[in-house]
């Protein structure tokens, strides 16, 4: 792409993310954004040196527009980027002659991905093959160049092993400190007596649900996130205290069905049909049943079954929504998910021998009933869709390894569109649909005047070719151009480290 640059200019930091209930003040009006993003600090030298532009004043021409709000592409437009704003768009932008001007001709660009599944960990090699107990350390150094790297912008954490890690690497890169996406976090797991892992704090009762909550909100937490073994008491605890601060609730379930955590008024739900064993014959409540068992019992059913039907009227009617993970459940249907280099170029040696390792293991599992279940998984977010439902897109970089930051919500893209939806409609799922479930619709989530210049530059036509997705060759995060190759290279060999 031949570049002409027109002007020097200080290179700025973004604008400091406010909170969900902060959001009508801190959306005043688009002079007080760009107030703020002016008054914002220089990007550290640890920064810039994966920053490929930083002027105020960008014009991105001759490019393709998928704007995320699911309408056709546009061509041959120009993007017009000030101060870290959008504040142009359309065929005849007259440049202004101070302006960088990038030429785009064949390329598209998509609002910057907001990754609502997006974890700071990944499960670690086991150093005691004995080891039973799993452990998932903190990719603090990795992880948020891999994810600004892939595209992803904006991230929920949706659960956390290291909270305090979480919080310091927000306010990190919110300080133009180091290069990431705006981080959403999530306090640690709300999770319930039987944990698998001891990275988890068991909650005791109610009181205890209650308490924890209202602790990390005060240390900045933003949303939680309920795990397998909470029980009803604690859940409905732990969403009055969330809801009494305008925090939202998410959950990974499994003691509790999704019909119930609907009832009890849960925001959003994890995963989907797989990890809902509300179907189970002889579930207890309270009890999180043989999950190996849950999965048997799903891939006998169909996305028609009247269960199925009326779970998903029941969440449409409370608008609960679903987040979307097709990538890690890619790993556990036989000789399915694609062996990516990009993937493993990135992992530890250590880290890559095990997972090659566990990817021939589950191969070899011909009788296995994840090709049903992750069939079934793609029509129910197809229906529920069709019938009103908010579906989230993310990636959840756990189960026995192989599922990326950025590149698993890139993978994810493309498997909604192997799911049935047409790659527009995929595009939006992964932008403005999480962006207006965290409130942050007025600022992210689409190529619209007056929104954050929170941008992916593509080499290629996603509307034709979803896998074009991966071909990033610009991100734009509140107007300051990163270069994917530089962070790319910064972060391969690292994943999985301790």
């Amino acid at each position: 792409m031949p570049v002409q640059a027109r002007r020097p200019a200080p290179v700025l930091a973004p604008p400091h993310p406010r909170r969900n209930a902060l959001l009508a003040a801190a959306l005043a009006g688009l002079c007080a954004v760009s107030s703020a993003w002016a008054q914002a600090p220089q990007l550290s030298a640890r920064t810039l040196q994966y920053v490929k532009y930083a002027q105020p004043l960008i014009a991105i021409t001759h490019v393709r527009v998928i704007d995320g709000t699911g309408t056709p592409a546009r061509e041959n437009q120009t993007v017009l980027l000030r101060d870290g704003l959008i504040v142009a768009v359309g065929r005849h932008v007259k440049l202004p002659k101070d302006a960088t001007v990038i030429d785009a001709s064949g390329h598209t660009l998509i609002p910057g991905l907001v990754g609502m599944h997006d974890h700071m960990f990944y499960p670690a090699p086991k150093v005691n093959p004995e080891a039973k107990e799993a452990i998932y350390p903190e990719q603090a150094s990795s992880f948020p160049k891999l994810y600004l790297a892939g595209g992803v912008t904006s991230i929920r954490t949706t659960g956390s092993t290291e909270p305090y890690t979480d919080l310091e690497l927000k306010k990190a890169i919110d300080a133009g400190q180091i290069p990431g996406p705006k981080m959403h976090t999530t306090g640690p797991y709300l999770e319930g007596k039987g944990s698998f892992t001891p990275q988890m704090h068991e909650l005791t009762d109610a009181a205890d649900a209650t308490d924890t909550v209202n602790y990390w909100i005060g240390e900045g937490a933003t949303s939680f996130k309920a795990y397998m073994h909470i029980t009803r008491a604690e859940l409905s605890a732990a969403i009055a205290a969330a809801h009494a601060k305008h925090i939202q609730v998410t959950g990974h379930l499994c003691a509790i069905g999704f019909t119930e955590a609907a009832e009890l008024g849960i925001d959003d739900l994890e995963h989907g049909l797989p990890v809902d064993t509300e179907f189970m014959a002889g579930k207890q409540p309270d009890v999180c049943p043989d999950t190996k068992l849950a999965v048997a019992q799903l891939a006998t059913m169909s996305v028609d079954d009247p269960r199925i039907r009326q779970l998903i009227r029941t969440l449409v009617s409370k608008r609960v929504a679903v987040t979307s993970t097709l990538p890690v459940f890619e790993t556990f249907v036989p000789g399915r998910a694609p062996v990516d280099p990009r993937v493993l170029d990135a992992m530890l040696p250590e880290t890559r021998v095990e997972y090659l390792a566990s990817r021939e293991r589950v191969a070899g599992m011909h009788d296995s009933p994840w090709p049903k279940v992750f069939k079934l998984e793609q029509d129910f977010e197809r229906a529920f869709v069709q019938q009103g439902g908010i579906l989230l897109a993310g990636l959840d970089p756990t189960g026995y390894g192989g599922v990326i930051a950025g590149y698993g919500d890139q993978r994810e893209v493309e498997l909604l569109v192997e799911a049935g939806f047409t790659p527009l409609q995929a595009i939006r799922i992964a932008t403005l649909n999480g962006a207006r479930f965290m409130g942050e619709d007025q600022r992210i989530g689409s190529i619209e005047v007056g929104k954050a210049a929170d941008l992916v530059l593509l080499d290629g036509n996603p509307a034709t070719n979803i896998k074009d997705v991966e071909h990033v060759a610009l991100v734009f995060k509140d107007g300051v151009g990163y270069d994917p190759a530089r962070l790319v290279k910064a972060a391969n060999g690292t994943v999985g480290l301790r």
